[in-house]
C-alpha cells in the first residue's frame, strides 16, 4: 500500500473514512499501520477480538506506553474474572428497573428542552448534550448547579489532541490532566455518601453487593466517571446520529408518524449505519490468527466497528439505511459483544426513543438546517458524530395526532 493509502481519514470526513474501511475490509482485512498497531475489518474477526477476552485485554497499558494502570472500578478496563466480579456488583445497583424509573424524567426534560429550543436551534447545545448530562447527573444524585461542569470536563478530554501515534507516551499525562477535577469532585461525593447515603446511584454503588465483594469509595469514584463521559458522549452522538440520517431518509420519519412503535428499530438501525464509536481497542496477551494473518502478543489491535457493521457477510446490502433489517443480538456491535457488552445501553436506547416520540408529538420531522450547514461541526477521532448541528423542526400538519406508547 502507498502511503496515501495508509493514511486514516479522519473522522470528520465520513465518506472517505466508509471508503477507506471498505477497501481495508476487502483488500487488507487484518492490516498492521503504520504505528505498529494492527487494525481490524472483518465482522467476523471484530467479533473475535470483543469476545475472546483470554487473548485480547481491555487494559491497554499493556500495550500503550505512557498510559497510567487499569483504574480500580473502570470496568471497561478489566478482564475476566475481575471484570466479572465488578460487573456484578455495578450490575446490582445499575438494575433494568432502576433505568425503566427514569423513563418520566426523561420524557419531562426532553419536553422542557424542546418546548426552549423553537423552531430552529442547534441541536447539541439545546437537546443532547443537556439532556444525558441531566440524566446521569441525577441519577449519580448531584446538584443542577454543578451539570455544566461535566460538560466542560467532557468536552476537554474529547477534544484533546494525542498526536498522530496511539504509543504517543505523553497520552496517560494528557488524560490524567483532564480528568483530574472531575475525579475530585466524584471522589468528594462519594465520600459524602458514604457517612450520609442517599437515594442515588453513588449511594446504590457504595452499599451494592455481589458475593464476596463490595465497591470502594475508588471504585465507586471511577465508575461515576465512566458513566458521565462514556454515557453522555454515547447519547449525545447517537441522537445526533439518528437526526442526521433520518435527514437523509425523510421517509422514515412518515413511517414513525403512521407507526411509532417502529421507532426501536430504526434506533438500532441507527447505531449499526453510523456507530458512535467506529473503532474499539484491545490488547493481545498471546499470539493469535485473525483472517490467516498472525498478530503478535503485546500487539494494540484496533477493531473497526464502523467496518464490521458494513460487512457484507453480515448484513445484506450493508450500505443502505434499512430499519426493516432486523439488527440485533449478537450482529449488533455498536454497543460492544461478550462480556463488555454496554452496562449502559439501556439508558442510551430510552433516551433515544423518548426524544424521537416527543419530537413525533410537536413535528413532522426534525430535519438539518441546509442554510447554516456551514456551522455544521463533527467529532475529529474516536466519535463519529456531530458536535454542531443546526436543525430546523417541520410543523406537524394540521389534523396531525400522533399516539406513542406513553402519550
Amino acid at each position: 500500500m502507498t502511503a496515501a493509502a495508509n493514511a486514516i481519514p479522519p473522522l470528520t470526513d465520513e465518506s472517505a473514512v466508509l471508503a477507506w474501511t471498505a477497501r481495508m475490509r476487502r483488500q487488507h482485512p487484518v492490516w498492521q499501520g503504520p504505528f505498529g498497531g494492527w487494525h481490524v475489518f472483518r465482522h467476523a474477526d471484530v467479533r473475535t477480538v470483543l469476545r475472546d477476552t483470554d487473548s485480547f485485554s481491555s487494559d491497554l497499558s499493556r500495550v500503550v506506553p505512557g498510559m497510567p494502570p487499569r483504574a480500580p472500578g473502570m470496568v471497561t478496563q478489566f478482564d475476566p474474572p475481575e471484570h466479572r466480579e465488578l460487573r456484578g456488583v455495578l450490575s446490582a445497583a445499575f438494575t433494568p428497573r432502576s433505568i425503566a424509573a427514569l423513563e418520566p424524567r426523561i420524557r419531562e426534560v426532553t419536553g422542557q428542552l424542546l418546548d426552549a429550543a423553537g423552531d430552529r436551534f442547534e441541536l447539541v447545545e439545546a437537546l443532547t448534550q443537556p439532556l444525558p448530562i441531566t440524566v446521569i447527573a441525577e441519577l449519580l444524585g448531584l446538584p443542577p448547579q454543578d451539570h455544566g461542569l461535566f460538560a466542560r470536563w467532557t468536552a476537554a478530554l474529547f477534544e484533546m489532541q494525542n498526536g498522530e501515534s496511539p504509543s504517543d507516551p505523553s497520552i496517560g499525562d494528557h488524560i490524567g490532566a483532564v480528568l483530574a477535577p472531575l475525579s475530585r469532585y466524584l471522589a468528594e461525593r462519594c465520600r459524602e455518601r458514604r457517612t450520609a447515603p442517599g437515594d442515588d446511584l453513588i449511594s446504590r454503588l457504595l452499599t451494592a453487593s455481589s458475593p464476596g465483594r463490595a465497591l470502594d469509595d475508588e471504585e465507586a469514584t471511577n465508575f461515576a466517571v465512566t458513566l458521565l463521559l462514556a454515557g453522555h458522549i454515547t447519547t449525545t452522538a447517537l441522537l445526533g446520529n439518528i437526526v442526521r440520517t433520518l435527514d437523509e431518509h425523510p421517509q422514515v420519519w412518515a413511517d414513525l408518524h403512521v407507526d411509532p412503535t417502529r421507532i426501536p428499530p430504526v434506533i438500532e438501525e441507527v447505531m449499526r449505519y453510523r456507530p458512535s464509536f467506529p473503532a474499539l481497542q484491545r490488547a493481545t496477551v498471546a499470539p493469535v490468527e485473525l483472517s490467516g494473518v498472525a498478530v503478535p502478543a503485546g500487539a494494540l489491535v484496533t477493531a473497526w466497528i464502523l467496518a464490521a457493521n458494513r460487512d457484507p457477510d453480515a448484513h445484506a446490502d450493508p450500505d443502505r439505511f434499512d430499519p426493516g433489517r432486523g439488527i440485533g443480538g449478537a450482529a449488533q456491535l455498536t454497543l460492544g459483544h461478550g462480556v463488555h457488552f454496554c452496562l449502559g445501553a439501556p439508558l442510551a436506547r430510552l433516551e433515544a426513543r423518548v426524544v424521537l416520540e416527543e419530537l413525533l408529538k410537536r413535528t413532522e420531522r426534525l430535519a438539518i438546517d441546509h442554510d447554516r450547514a456551514d456551522e455544521m461541526v463533527s467529532f475529529e477521532q474516536v466519535i463519529l458524530g456531530p458536535r454542531r448541528l443546526p436543525v430546523i423542526t417541520h410543523p406537524s400538519r394540521p389534523g396531525d395526532k400522533v399516539t406513542t406508547p406513553n402519550s
